[in-house]
């Protein structure tokens, strides 16, 4: 089936995705570093805020599911919070990254309080705008290709900020990092209040449930754990994010403290993103070819054994080093747009099967998973910090920290992607599977009108 999106719709989604990322993707690269570096909290301090609060605030995302499942607008029912949230959004990124001059116990409560609003806003945000993955059409390569172009866009944030966050600090802060940290995020979460606002007007809601069916939160959750390719991509999406968190968190300290050059960071960093946003690129087309789990288990496998090679580079050698985050990189952005994808997919499967659509309720729950997958990365690599001895405000770490900051960046989060890539071998849709679904549903849907949004 053939069902095309304009440019504009697909550019201007894109753009909610960069937005969200220039916050997602300094929690990825940056928090663990400025909590423990910059703002004073220890290892231990960090890894309690981590897991406790992303745990927590991850059971609001089946919460957001359900309000955006029944919310109702002229606009639609998801994207109207994407213009609701941009200011909150915007405010609260930089608060979040703020180190006020006040007492080591009110910093601890301070960090909490806004990185719980932060985990809140963040949520309120990216349900409804995953979901219009699966409702802005009903064809599915042409969902691959908007996840290329929102995956292309938040990678690009990821760029960004991998790359040019800490030497705008450096250049905003003349010194004082905390004030570096509190421009750079002030100048990117403008940014990304313009880009939510851009993203609300450019899109539009076409797929829509059946008039006729009735809401039943009750039979909409026992939906979900009847859906297999659901179960199964909830638990890849576990593995998935918390692998990315805990390479993400510890390769800033790996060149502080084992290479001992922190410049390398930003060309690192700036090297593997580019290789990432030409993996991405790929991914559609190659994906046409040989299938969505196909390529997404050949990405996951690839991706472990990438980051696993690091135990078996010397430190200094710089070319090397950056040479392997190339091909991890490359290999890593193949599987980018899939997971999005699969979420719509996940929710046709169960409508095919049920007669019931909840789109936002599928894709909360496996919100919910990468929430849950950023807390278990984050506090894993907090932990094995803790456990190893890295201490915050040493200089030098010990022989033994500097061999854990080596092992977490790159056995353990090898052992995380490889776990993503054996839950992916049951994921049921294939290719063939996923035509089919779309097809019937196609005529199916021809026995009622979608709402129309503006």
């Amino acid at each position: 089936m053939t069902e095309k999106l304009s440019f504009g719709e697909k550019f201007g989604y894109g753009l909610g995705d960069m937005a969200a990322n220039f916050v997602f993707q300094a929690m990825l690269a940056l928090q663990l570093d400025f909590y423990t570096h910059t703002f004073g909290l220890t290892p231990a301090q960090a890894r309690n805020l981590f897991l406790v609060v992303g745990l927590g605030v991850a059971c609001l995302n089946p919460v957001m599911g359900v309000i955006a499942d029944r919310t109702n607008t002229r606009w639609g029912k998801f994207r109207p919070w994407l213009l609701w949230t941009a200011l909150p959004f915007g405010i609260i990124g930089v608060l979040t990254f703020t180190t006020p001059n006040i007492s080591p116990a009110a910093k601890v409560i301070y960090a909490w309080t806004t990185y719980i609003l932060l985990r809140v806003v963040y949520t309120v945000n990216n349900v409804p705008y995953a979901t219009l993955t699966a409702v802005m059409t009903s064809d599915p390569d042409e969902r691959n290709s908007i996840a290329s172009y929102r995956q292309m866009f938040a990678n690009s944030a990821g760029f960004i900020v991998a790359s040019l966050a800490i030497p705008m600090v450096r250049f905003f802060g003349h010194g004082d990092d905390a004030r570096g940290y509190q421009l750079t995020m002030g100048l990117l979460s403008v940014l990304s209040v313009i880009f939510f606002i851009i993203a609300f007007f450019a899109t539009k809601e076409r797929v829509q449930p059946d008039p006729q069916q009735k809401s039943d939160l009750g039979q909409d959750l026992s939906d979900l754990f009847r859906n297999p390719p659901w179960i199964v991509l909830f638990l890849a999406t576990l593995f998935y994010f918390a692998a990315i968190v805990i390479r993400g968190n510890v390769m800033l300290p790996y060149f502080r403290f084992v290479a001992g050059n922190v410049d390398i960071f930003a060309w690192f960093n700036g090297f593997g993103l580019a290789a990432l946003l030409v993996g991405v690129a790929c991914s559609t087309p190659v994906s046409v070819r040989v299938g969505k789990r196909q390529l997404f288990i050949a990405s996951m496998f690839l991706s472990g054994a990438f980051s696993t090679a690091l135990l078996f580079i010397s430190p200094h050698a710089t070319v090397v080093i950056i040479t392997t985050e190339v091909l991890r990189q490359f290999s890593f952005g193949l599987s980018g747009p899939i997971l999005w994808a699969m979420m719509g997919d996940v929710a046709d499967y169960g409508e095919w099967k049920t007669g019931r659509r909840a789109s936002s309720t599928v894709t909360a729950g496996i919100v919910f998973a990468l929430w849950a997958g950023l807390a278990l990365g984050g506090a894993v690599a907090a932990g094995l910090f803790s456990h190893y001895g890295f201490i915050s405000e040493a200089q030098v770490q010990t022989a033994h920290a500097q061999s854990g900051i080596l092992l977490t960046a790159s056995v353990y989060a090898g052992l995380a992607f490889f776990a993503t890539a054996v839950c992916l071998l049951f994921y049921p849709i294939s290719r063939e599977v996923n035509q089919k679904i779309a097809l019937e549903l196609a005529e199916r849907r021809k026995g009622f009108a979608p709402t129309k949004t503006s």
